[in-house]
């Protein structure tokens, strides 16, 4: 078992920064992969952004250059560096954690990132 604790969200000015926390607790100690999804009121749940243990990423289109995903293994904690926001970024942001390559996955409660003026 895997318990996910997101925070950091809130409101934000367009243009504005917000940094996403999640930090992983339970069973698994070194989680081969973590990363972050949202759903925006209406819409299917995206990946934002995924980092594995060894540092790899991966990031939406809508995500790159703006977004920045990093962890740190010694804490199980995942980050979300949110830059450059926009009102379209305003959803639900989910935690994800896949303990091992072939295993089941988990999921945070989400934090609402609301991105308006």
């Amino acid at each position: 078992q895997v318990q996910l604790v997101e925070s950091g969200g809130g409101l934000v000015q367009p243009g504005g920064s917000l940094r996403l926390s999640c930090a992983a607790s339970g069973s698994f100690s070194n989680i081969y992969k973590m990363g972050w999804y949202r759903q925006a009121p209406g819409n299917e749940r995206e990946m934002v952004a995924q980092i594995t243990k060894s540092g790899a990423t991966n990031y939406a289109d809508s995500s790159k250059g703006r977004f920045t995903v990093s962890r740190d293994n010694a804490k199980n904690t995942v980050y979300l560096q949110l830059n450059s926001l926009k009102p379209e970024d305003t959803a639900v942001y989910y935690c994800n954690a896949l303990p091992t390559l072939t295993g089941r996955d988990y999921w945070g409660k989400g934090t609402l990132v609301t991105v308006s003026s």
